[in-house]
């Protein structure tokens, strides 16, 4: 599940991307409901008791966090499938964008909780990832990174980065129904997860090394 702190790209279509406003934000606020969604995006439609299975909950927490879903219009009853015992979900979308600087503060808790429930969404993947490497494919065995780089910026060269990151990966082939159906043979789902995280607390290296720590920023602000 994309989140971001810029407007979605041009080539997103509206039908394919949600804006958070304020309600989609608290209704998203759930690591379940993130999972939820990102479940139905990267592998279709699917019921609430196969979506359980995978996520190691009760069908009936499922079936809850679904309705709730759909309530807040990011996902729907896919019609075409089931039958009166068993419904089917689909998503609507295919991307969340995160890009309102003002919803963060007038909605810090719901902001905070849904950043939260990216984040430990995030590292799940990794870590099923880790646990497939040893069996992967060699030539994706080989293609796999993890690493960081810090780097010392300022805020405004931050913002170009972030801005020169998206300018790349925006000449790449999206994961989307549309898109994979023109992918060449051999093409499989890769997922880039990029943080860009300031570390504000970090000392200063023109500093005395007795001097204190700055201290940590307790508000938070995106954008």
């Amino acid at each position: 599940m994309p989140q971001s702190n810029d407007a979605p790209p041009a080539a997103v279509s509206e039908a394919n991307a949600v804006v958070l406003d304020a309600r989609g934000l608290r209704a998203l606020a759930h690591p379940v409901r993130v999972q939820l969604v990102g479940l139905l995006r990267k592998h279709g439609p699917s019921t609430a008791t196969r979506l359980a299975e995978r996520l190691g909950v009760n069908s009936g927490t499922a079936s809850y966090h679904l309705r709730q879903l759909g309530d807040a219009g990011f996902v729907a009853e896919d019609t075409g499938r089931g039958n009166a015992r068993e419904r089917w979900w689909r998503a609507v979308h295919q991307s969340t964008w995160f890009s309102d600087p003002e919803l963060a503060t007038s909605e810090p808790e719901a902001a905070l909780a849904y950043l939260q429930s990216v984040a430990a969404a995030y590292t799940l993947r990794t870590q099923r990832v880790l646990g497939e490497l040893q069996t992967m494919p060699e030539q994706w065995r080989n293609a796999f990174d993890m690493s960081d780089r810090p780097l010392r910026l300022t805020s405004e060269e931050t913002l170009t980065l972030r801005e020169e990151m998206g300018a790349l990966l925006a000449r790449y082939r999206p994961d989307t129904p549309e898109a994979a159906a023109g992918a060449p043979e051999g093409a499989r789902r890769v997922s880039l997860i990029t943080q860009i995280l300031p570390e504000l607390d970090a000392p200063d290296p023109g500093a005395p090394v007795d001097a204190p720590a700055p201290a940590r920023p307790r508000g938070m602000r995106l954008g």
